[in-house]
């Protein structure tokens, strides 16, 4: 029978010794702390009962009458609630296909129809199968992508990440945990980048050439940001230099669009 496993023993820390004066401190107030729990008990226990209210009580509805027809404020214009935009086709928030650019269908697994697929869409992480993992315990919702071409090797490619309306506040966790790891050379970018201009909380990111022998070089651009419980995950591929501003306009054309 294997031994169980131990869990690792933390680093012993030097304690701060203590005087004497410090040990009759806080004995004299354990001793207080007792003293006066006695007391408030035996307090409590000569007084008489209070009764507790009623479970049913008329006069908490609120509003008291209801509002007469033209006291009633009007509902939202769609174009102002954000619940109508994002309830609806998550597709539709996509930002336009730029002009001088095509659809490309081809170059992402299972996005013919606009939509993806949580598993499809956590194949493009390092670790995919905690990321599939992350998702489902994040309550994430749907994924709405597009992909452009221009030219024989630009490509684009933009997900808008939608996650359930519970407590956990899923774009944000997702968004600001991608944003941790990028300045990092391992799986990242290897820089801060730069902030996308009206955010608050999304960046983009030119990472560093890929070289390999027998393949042309490999340019990767990614940009991040999110707007309540919508995250938007862009990426621009090429096998030339990417500017700054490529990728900065990609983001800030769908950051309009939110």
């Amino acid at each position: 029978m294997a031994e169980p496993e131990t869990a690792p023993v933390a680093a012993p820390v030097a304690k701060r010794p203590r005087g004497r004066t410090a040990l009759l401190v806080v004995a004299a107030a354990v001793l207080g702390i007792a003293g006066g729990t006695a007391v408030g008990y035996d307090v409590q226990a000569g007084r008489a009962p209070t009764p507790l209210p009623a479970l049913s009580q008329s006069d908490l509805a609120y509003p008291a009458k209801a509002l007469p027809p033209g006291k009633a404020p009007d509902p939202l214009p769609a174009s102002q609630d954000r619940r109508v935009r994002t309830d609806g086709d998550l597709r539709r928030l996509i930002a336009d296909r730029p002009a001088g650019w095509s659809d490309d269908d081809n170059s992402v697994l299972g996005i013919g129809d606009g939509w993806l697929s949580p598993d499809i869409y956590a194949r493009s992480f390092e670790e995919e199968g905690s990321m599939y993992e992350y998702f489902l315990e994040s309550d994430i919702r749907r994924i709405a992508s597009a992909a452009w071409k221009r030219g024989q090797y630009r490509t684009a490619e933009t997900n808008l990440v939608q996650f359930g309306s519970s407590t956990f506040q899923g774009a944000r966790e997702f968004a600001e945990a991608q944003l941790r790891y990028m300045p990092g050379t391992e799986i990242g970018a290897g820089n801060s980048g730069d902030a996308i201009k009206g955010s608050g909380n999304g960046r983009y990111f030119l990472y560093e050439v890929d070289r390999k022998p027998g393949y042309l070089p490999s340019y990767h651009a990614r940009a991040t940001v999110y707007r309540g419980d919508i995250v938007a995950d862009i990426h621009l591929y090429d096998t030339v230099p990417i500017s700054k501003k490529d990728i900065r306009t990609l983001a800030e054309r769908q950051l309009e669009r939110l």
